[in-house]
């Protein structure tokens, strides 16, 4: 079995070699996220797709994260980040609080304003109501829209919103006041759904309704970021399924910027608190088959997910003691760190810190790579955008060109 996968990657590296190379198929890809002893070849495998289709430069974007509520109706099993209304923790910001943390972040040399937030929890809470009431709103869509053209017309940032679940008229109404819209897709495994799975009470997770926002955004020609979240209870064949639904749906687009393989970590307080997390292996034949699948695509880890100053906690349950860096990410053939804040904590993760950026440049340097900054929207994308949004908003069009150099990168500094 062993001399299989090993001939069938020699195979693929062959391919992938030349000119229009295909992608590897569902089989192969099932096939090979379940070969522990063929993990070398596998790399070298992404390794070589990545040299030729994203060769030479890793990006990431410096940002700013603004958690616009977490106030929400969903309960996954694995989230710290929500709250109910009186739960400790539990805000709202105001749009003072928002410009603030921009002004910021726009002094650091940030480009990117990040909005993350509950999904419709006025929908639930009589208390987000009236919050948004006292703010001037109808909705948390229509709170998120006004503050991403505040950070727009007050400052040098570009936001990048994820507010979950959206209608294709909010998808078009988001898209004129930002470059680039995202969305977890996480799974298409709806048992993931049933009581005790990781998406018990979370309706909003339903992957269905989730495919047809990143379905809605590709008929909008709206760049789009996705991904998948690893470890929270799909099998390897359903994580391949996730990978192979964002392929269509790009095939189809050719939207989709940025697909993002995150992986799970446990959380005390969590009903997911005492959950197996993938350790480095299944981490790393993640990647690499995410990069065989998608071999021209973006492909995006998190490096604070396994800094090894808190690396030790990986694969703990399976009875490993070691973490990893996470320069060793870069073996898996991803060309992006995403989005990293010299400012603002991950609070989806506020356990995790965020790498030092220049400790992030010496650790991408030393792997034979140019860290480069980007947009929230991707080079190859910023010109194509461009020209979109200087049809719906003048204001955008001008911020996006303020903000590109000719290649579609941030701007350096003078």
């Amino acid at each position: 079995m062993a001399t299989f996968f090993r001939d069938a990657l020699s195979a693929t590296a062959a391919e992938l070699a030349n000119a229009g190379a295909e992608p590897i198929s569902r089989d192969a890809a099932c096939r090979l996220l379940q070969a522990d002893d063929v993990l070398p070849a596998l790399l070298s495998a992404a390794q070589l797709a990545r040299a030729r289709f994203k060769p030479g430069i890793i990006t990431y974007s410096r940002k700013v994260f603004l958690p616009l509520t977490n106030l929400c109706r969903d309960y996954c099993g694995y989230c710290t980040f929500r709250r109910d209304p009186g739960q400790p923790g539990a805000h709202t910001m105001s749009p003072d609080e928002v410009m603030e943390v921009v002004r910021a972040g726009e002094r650091m040399g940030c480009t990117e304003a990040l909005f993350s937030l509950g999904d419709k929890p006025e929908l639930l809470f009589p208390e987000m109501r009236d919050t948004l009431r006292r703010f001037g709103y109808k909705s948390t869509l229509h709170y998120l829209e006004a503050m991403c053209e505040k950070v727009l017309r007050e400052s040098s940032l570009l936001p990048h919103p994820n507010p979950g679940l959206m209608s294709a008229e909010w998808l078009e109404r988001l898209s004129r006041v930002a470059p680039s819209v995202g969305l977890m897709l996480e799974t298409t495994s709806a048992r993931l759904l049933a009581k005790g799975g990781a998406h018990d009470n979370a309706p909003d997770k339903e992957p269905a309704k989730r495919l047809r926002v990143i379905e809605d955004a590709g008929r909008r020609k709206i760049p789009f970021t996705t991904g998948i979240l690893i470890g929270i209870g799909e099998t390897p064949e359903e994580r391949v399924d996730a990978l192979v639904a964002i392929r269509e749906l790009h095939e189809k687009y050719g939207h989709i910027q940025e697909v993002i393989v995150q992986n799970f970590r446990a959380k005390s307080g969590t009903p997911m608190a005492q959950w197996p997390e993938p350790d480095r292996g299944e981490m790393l034949r993640t990647l690499a088959v995410a990069r065989l699948l998608l071999p021209q695509m973006n492909i995006q880890a998190p490096p604070n997910l396994s800094d090894p100053s808190v690396g030790l906690h990986f694969g703990l349950h399976a009875g490993l003691r070691v973490g990893w860096h996470y320069a060793d990410l870069l073996d898996g053939g991803i060309n992006d760190w995403g989005g990293v804040s010299p400012l603002t904590p991950d609070f989806i993760n506020p356990e995790r810190p965020w790498p030092h950026l220049d400790e992030l440049r010496r650790q991408t340097e030393a792997k034979g790579f140019e860290l480069r900054q980007r947009l929230p929207v991707y080079p190859e994308f910023t010109r194509k955008f461009a020209e979109q949004a200087a049809a719906h908003s003048a204001l955008l069009a001008e911020r996006l060109s303020a903000a590109a150099d000719a290649a579609g990168y941030a701007r350096r500094a003078a």
